[in-house]
Order: structure tokens, then sequence, then C-alpha cells
């Protein structure tokens, strides 16, 4: 497989190897020029490129990458709906605010901190998943060779 393809298609199996070097190219690009206009938008598009071809390589459907994704968000909306509401059943009763308060804060952070790590485990699970011998319904079982 040749770079163009491993980057820019959805389509295929890519091997563990190849999807740890796509990663890592990837981040090196994103660290060095993530500040130029529009690349990180192309880098997120190679990235979803190569999380579904190794995802299909695995028998699992691409859409699997929306677990991290959605996971995040989800407990950062809970996190602040959470703190909103005990505010503000704070002020009508006895209770402190700043504690409740406290509590809300620590609660977004817990939540950005999970997100985080779920993120880090699907990527770990998705690098180190063995691939599903033979052919599947995404194509052949990939060639171990080094990318040309």
């Amino acid at each position: 497989m040749d770079w163009k393809s491993l980057f820019f298609t959805a389509e295929g199996r890519i091997g563990r190897q190849a999807f740890w070097i796509a990663w890592l190219s990837l981040l090196g690009v994103n660290v060095v020029l993530g500040w130029v206009p529009f690349l990180p938008l192309l880098a997120l598009f190679c990235m979803v490129c190569i999380y579904t071809k190794r995802l299909h390589d695995m028998g699992q459907t691409g859409w699997l990458q929306l677990i991290p994704l959605l996971f995040g968000p989800v407990l950062l909306i809970g996190s602040i709906t959470l703190l909103v509401m005990g505010s503000a059943f704070a002020s009508l009763g006895d209770g402190d605010p700043d504690i409740v308060a406290l509590f809300g804060v620590g609660g977004v952070i817990l939540s950005l901190i999970t997100g985080f790590l779920v993120t880090v485990g699907f990527t770990l699970w998705v690098g180190c998943a063995a691939t599903q011998p033979g052919e599947n319904r995404f194509g052949p079982e990939p060639v171990t060779a080094v990318l040309v």
C-alpha cells in the first residue's frame, strides 16, 4: 500500500504496523504544522481513514470510532448540567454554593480526564488488536510488508 491510499482512502484494511506508522506520522505533522490553516482538518480526515481501515482489518465497522468522539462531550455536558443545577439548588436552600461549584468544576475536570482516557484506550485497542485472519467483507488480509 502506498502513502496516498493509506492516508486518503477509507477502503480496505491495514495491519498494526502500518496503523502505528501512519498514526505517529500524523501526530508529528500536527505537532510541527498544527498552526497552518486547514491542516488540522486534513489531518483529522487522514486519521479517520487510518482508523477506519484498521477497524476493517479487525472485522469491525469504521463507525466504531464515534465512541470516543461522543463519549467525552456527553460526560462534559452532564457535568456542566450538574454544576448549573447544583448551584441553583444551593442558592434556594441552606447549601453552600462554593462547595457545589467546587464539585461541579471537579466533575468537569473528571469528565475531561475520562474522555481522554477513553480516547487513549480506544487507540490502544485499535492499534494492538489482532488482525482478523483471511479475507473479510472489507477485503483481503493486508500484507505485513513495510510501506513503499
